[in-house]
């Protein structure tokens, strides 16, 4: 496990924020190599599936040329989401890494622990907290300023 992988994913976090995103950002690790990447963009993709880890695997699997991708890590600074856990699920993407947690919506633990569904014909090693601090700012820094705002 690599902190400069989830240093680059806090970093598209960052550029996220800037375009007024909720600031979340992916990477897809092979071969200690990045192959995909992502950040938020559903608002100015007019897409609601343009979560950071969505357009990872995207960016992987144009790349690669397919849509599975076993032996990857995928970094992401904020716990995924149900889709965003279920598309890594069906891309057999290997092992999850996030940094903060969350406790609303995420699907390893904060509001369900699906990655665990005994049902799933794919299972993924999960490793939380990350980076959670830094992780975890961005986003109140994010909200913060959109209450202020």
């Amino acid at each position: 496990m690599q902190s400069g992988f989830m240093q680059r994913a806090i970093e598209l976090a960052q550029q996220a924020s800037a375009a007024g995103e909720v600031p979340v950002g992916a990477v897809l690790v092979m071969d200690e190599q990045i192959i995909g990447e992502g950040h938020n963009q559903p608002i100015a993709t007019h897409d609601p599936s343009a979560h950071a880890e969505i357009m990872a695997l995207r960016d992987a699997g144009r790349r690669v040329g397919a849509y599975r991708l076993p032996g990857t890590t995928l970094y992401v600074t904020l716990e995924p989401c149900p889709m965003c856990l279920g598309a890594m699920i069906h891309a057999r993407v290997s092992h999850l890494v996030f940094g903060a947690s969350d406790p609303k919506t995420g699907a390893c633990g904060g509001a369900f622990s699906l990655h665990t569904e005994p049902s799933h014909n794919h299972q993924l090693q999960v490793t939380s907290g990350l980076e959670a601090d830094a992780c975890g700012e961005l986003l109140r820094d994010f909200f913060r300023a959109r209450r202020s705002g």
